[in-house]
């Protein structure tokens, strides 16, 4: 081919579609915003309305398409499976065969929508068996929420393939959101809900119809707080669950029931016989059993499962002279025999809007949907009662010429326009007549067309009086929370509280310490970041062993009850309880595996915290403040930030203000650019976290290399040779704080460091 003649381009097919420009950030912009809106309303936050997320309304919905009500057989749930995921749900089976079976485990649904035969796993954490082997119905509940759906109580819209409907939300006779709770993650947003008793919900549904003005005291005066399916004890204070019920966040701390069985010879043992909802029974005893063997429940001697379909988990003290209280407040602390469960009453409102809500406004979206489908159903009742009336009118007209309509019937070409000419009937009456069989002519098919008329039209009547008064409607919904309640209220099996509200006894604080046996050790640090502890006070020439190119960088006298305070170039203050640190002549274990600690950062400083000292903190910037000890202490394993340090600063020292017996009053500071500044310790403020304020003036990139506290009556101590310097006459470094500072004496040490 010659090199002038260029293959032109393909052309674009005429059906090829509009093809525009887009920047790469807007469109990952425009597609993510619609996964999160899709994931937050199609998948993670259940309706307000109804309770239920898609997956569990398809699953409902299908399940009564199946006729599977309580009353019927039950069918094998790879089959209800099979109808969720090709008719409603297109997802895998595995995710819609799990949300079915949870709806059917009684330790994980407060109210099962779904009755399961068969294995549906247990609440050791076993899985239930594969769908060919269960089987499953609906439960009344269920029936509750589906009830009305045929009678155009709710608005319904074509499945994904278009060949189906199904309904946007249920009519729910049954207050589910709160209820049984629910739980899930969206795209930056979250929901968690615990489930409740229904009949104390109704009670509170029930104040609300009566005043729509009623506050929060109100209705917590029905509602005890959450009631959970495996029961537990409820210990979260009034305060704190009224803020969570107004507010709509918040949380609940739950607790195992348990009691004493008295045995032979004065001896005893706490039988637990419910555990915290969703806590795994095998995994909270693998929990205990591990604690155990790290010494860290020291009052419990053994720990066993005697559970059948009843939970009955043994635990025996090491001696009978023990407090079963306090045994239990040591398992309460370190295991799951207590947790806390989240409140975030976030959900859909009737605009598929998520938002959280209160109590009060939970209630109140129910009951307005109620209304709703209240007035829908009375008027879907009215057509068809308008319908049948419209027939029966006709049938009369019959019986009141039965011989001239025989007539038109046998002699007429066209009877049915011969009939509604003749006695002005509709089109819809004339078909009935003429599809009437000719034994429905007898005298007692009259009277029960009669019959039914008349009651017809007493409905109809009722009917529209309903529609026309808003006080008659909410009546009608006031009766049907009560037969809610009285179906699934307290006095029932299935509605009996389970969670008991109760309290902490003061009494009962433990204090941990008092079961470790204390003894002195040696906690060593090495360079590169290894701890250990040592039994006794090892004393400077003792012989260590590390790891080859490794050495000692801190070693700690302390005792086992103590706890150690660790400070980090990051600024953070983290806390080490001595018993945990590993024991023995090996080399120990990575600090950062006690301490949430990254690469890059390093151990400062560590010492044993006493109760009443203060310490000066400072950064290589020159930048510090006093900080009181209990600052530096921190319950969580990331630390707490005391000193705020940018991307190139670090935290340098932390050093006791203690000189002798009292505090010092002199600060004595020392740069990289070779300048000693010493000035009085009031000038620096207490604080308990921030950057604090210039020590020391520092410029051209020098940084703070040391700094001490001590008293100027004994002047300035600082290691020489050998020995200790002291140096009593100061007025030559006297200054200001932030100040420059001046060459440092002759035989202060080359490191710039006080190292005493």
């Amino acid at each position: 081919m010659p090199d002038d003649i260029k293959t032109p381009p393909p052309a674009f097919p005429d059906n090829g579609g509009d093809m525009r420009e887009t920047g790469l950030a807007a469109a990952l912009s425009e597609r993510y915003l619609a996964y999160a809106l899709s994931t937050i309303v199609s998948r993670s936050l259940p309706d307000v309305r109804d309770g239920l997320k898609p997956v569990h309304r398809r699953l409902l919905y299908a399940m009564h398409q199946l006729k599977l009500d309580p009353a019927a057989g039950f069918k094998k749930c790879a089959r209800i499976v099979g109808d969720v995921m090709g008719k409603y749900h297109p997802h895998g089976d595995s995710s819609i065969y799990e949300a079915l079976v949870r709806q059917a485990q009684d330790f994980a649904a407060r109210y099962p929508l779904v009755e399961g035969q068969g294995n549906f796993g247990n609440i050791d954490g076993d899985n239930a068996a594969a769908m060919r082997y269960t089987e499953a119905r609906l439960t009344e509940v269920a029936q509750a929420l589906l009830e009305g759906i045929e009678e155009n109580a709710v608005d319904f819209r074509a499945t994904y393939d278009g060949e189906e409907k199904e309904p946007l939300v249920l009519p729910a006779a049954f207050p589910n959101l709160l209820a049984n709770g629910a739980a899930g993650i969206a795209v930056g947003m979250a929901t968690s809900i615990p489930p409740h008793n229904a009949g104390e919900l109704c009670d509170a549904a029930l104040v609300l119809i009566e005043n729509p003005e009623a506050g929060i005291d109100d209705l917590l005066a029905h509602v005890k707080g959450p009631d959970f399916p495996t029961g537990g004890l409820l210990v979260e204070s009034p305060e704190s669950m009224r803020e969570a019920y107004a507010t709509g966040r918040g949380g609940f701390r739950l607790r195992a029931q348990w009691n004493v069985e008295p045995l032979k010879n004065g001896t005893w043992q706490v039988v637990v016989t419910e555990i915290p909802y969703q806590v795994q029974k095998s995994r909270l005893i693998e929990q205990i059993a591990a604690l155990m063997e790290e010494k860290k429940l020291p009052l419990l001697g053994d720990v066993r499962d005697e559970s059948t379909d009843v939970v009955r988990l043994v635990l025996e003290p090491k001696t009978r002279a023990i407090d079963a209280k306090m045994l239990m407040e040591t398992l309460f602390r370190h295991t799951q025999l207590e947790t806390r469960f989240p409140l975030n009453m976030n959900v859909l409102d009737a605009e598929r809007t998520p938002r959280v809500m209160g109590l009060r406004e939970v209630l109140r979206c129910w009951l307005d949907h109620r209304h709703v489908v209240l007035v829908r159903r009375s008027e879907h009742r009215l057509a068809a009662i308008a319908r049948r009336l419209e027939i029966l009118d006709g049938y009369l007209i019959v019986y009141l010429n039965l011989d001239e309509v025989i007539r038109i019937v046998r002699e007429e070409d066209k009877p049915k326009e011969a009939l509604m000419a003749t006695f002005s009937l509709t089109e819809t009456q004339a078909n009935a007549i003429l599809d009437m069989r000719l034994r429905a002519l007898r005298k007692l098919e009259e009277m029960e067309i009669r019959r039914e008329h008349t009651k017809l039209s007493r409905e109809q009547a009722k009917l529209r009086g309903l529609l026309s008064s808003d006080a008659k409607r909410w009546a009608a919904i006031a009766d049907e929370v009560r037969a809610a309640r009285e179906k699934f209220g307290q006095e029932t099996a299935l509605g009996k509280r389970r969670t008991i509200p109760g309290t902490i006894e003061a009494g009962a604080v433990v204090d941990e310490t008092a079961f470790i046996e204390r003894e002195p050790i040696t906690v060593i640090l090495s360079e590169k970041g290894w701890i250990r502890a040592q039994k006794g006070h090892l004393g400077a020439d003792a012989e260590l062993r590390f790891k080859e190119g490794d050495s000692l960088k801190y070693a700690l006298h302390a005792e086992t009850t103590d706890r150690i305070v660790v400070l980090a170039t990051n600024g953070k203050a983290y806390t080490v309880k001595a018993d945990a640190i590993p024991r023995g002549r090996g080399d120990g274990q990575p600090v950062r595996l006690l301490l949430d600690l990254s690469n890059g950062d390093d151990v400062v400083t560590l010492f044993v915290h006493k109760d009443g000292r203060r310490f000066l903190i400072a950064a290589t910037d020159g930048k510090g403040f006093v900080v009181k000890g209990e600052e530096l202490l921190a319950e969580k394993r990331t630390g707490k930030q005391v000193l705020v340090v940018d991307a190139a600063v670090e935290a340098l020292l932390c050093v006791p203000l203690q000189s002798g017996t009292a505090e010092g009053d002199s600060v004595a500071t020392i740069g990289s650019n070779n300048r000693l500044l010493v000035f009085p310790l009031s000038q620096v403020p207490e604080m308990t976290r921030g950057r604090g304020v210039q020590l020391m003036q520092l410029k051209d990139g020098a940084t703070l290399n040391d700094a001490k506290v001590f008293s100027a009556k004994e002047g300035l101590a600082w290691r020489y040779g050998g020995g200790v310097k002291v140096e009593t006459d100061l007025r030559t470094w006297a200054g200001q704080r932030a100040g420059a500072g001046k060459m440092p004496p002759d035989r202060f040490p080359k490191s710039r460091k006080f190292g005493v």
